[in-house]
């Protein structure tokens, strides 16, 4: 469906916010993630896409549906509320129905906005640490995102989920770059080339370096 609802007793009310936004990230689609309160209602977390108002969201399905949702608040990007669990399925179609409405015609197709490419001498600590310094960042005023295509020199799996890279721009300048979270089953492999969108990052790690934070690696044929 456009719009994901997935409930877990089991799940802490501590992290639903953490894992509606990696569900969200995944697959692209507005998530709320459920878990059962101590008041014996379940409590949700939800998280947007660009394009879809949570919160507006919320309030027109409370509006089209008096009492389905106990309470809510939040703002574009995420959200929280709480509904009686006997009627779980009904927001789920709500939801989903309602996120159809503002998609609209185009529906969802996970578009990434990007400032463009950099050039070589671009890729340089001291123009990440400025954008750094430029925080903070939020809704209408994103961090800047760039992308560009790279070959591949090496890869391998950190902290079992993330995958840290060694790419080659097309002058030959090596950068460091790592994708957390990212589709492991799907590995690049050496010497291919990838199209990325990044943020331009600071590692701290054994001293200050450049480092490209990834938010998207497609491999390229």
């Amino acid at each position: 469906p456009l719009g994901i609802c997935l409930f877990d007793e089991s799940w802490h009310e501590g992290v639903i916010g953490i894992l509606a936004s990696r569900v969200k990230e995944r697959l692209q689609r507005p998530t709320v993630i459920f878990t059962r309160a101590l008041s014996g209602e379940i409590k949700g977390s939800a998280r947007s896409v660009p394009g879809i108002h949570i919160r507006d969201l919320l309030d027109r399905i409370a509006a089209l549906h008096p009492g389905l949702l106990l309470r809510f608040g939040g703002h574009a990007m995420a959200a929280g509320l709480a509904i009686e669990e006997g009627r779980l399925a009904q927001f789920q179609q709500a939801f989903a129905d309602e996120v159809a409405v503002q998609a609209g015609s185009g529906g969802l197709d996970g578009v990434i906005w990007s400032d463009g490419e950099l050039a070589e001498e671009e890729f340089n600590l001291a123009l990440a640490e400025q954008l750094r310094a430029a925080a903070p960042w939020g809704q209408g005023f994103p961090e800047p995102l760039f992308d560009g295509i790279f070959t591949v020199r090496e890869r391998r799996i950190v902290g079992e989920r993330h995958l840290k890279l060694q790419l080659a721009t097309a002058g030959g300048q090596l950068l460091d770059a790592i994708l957390f979270n990212g589709d492991l089953e799907q590995l690049p492999a050496l010497g291919s080339q990838v199209q990325l969108a990044y943020r331009l990052d600071v590692n701290e790690y054994r001293g200050r370096s450049l480092q490209l934070l990834a938010e998207q690696l497609s491999c390229l044929p």
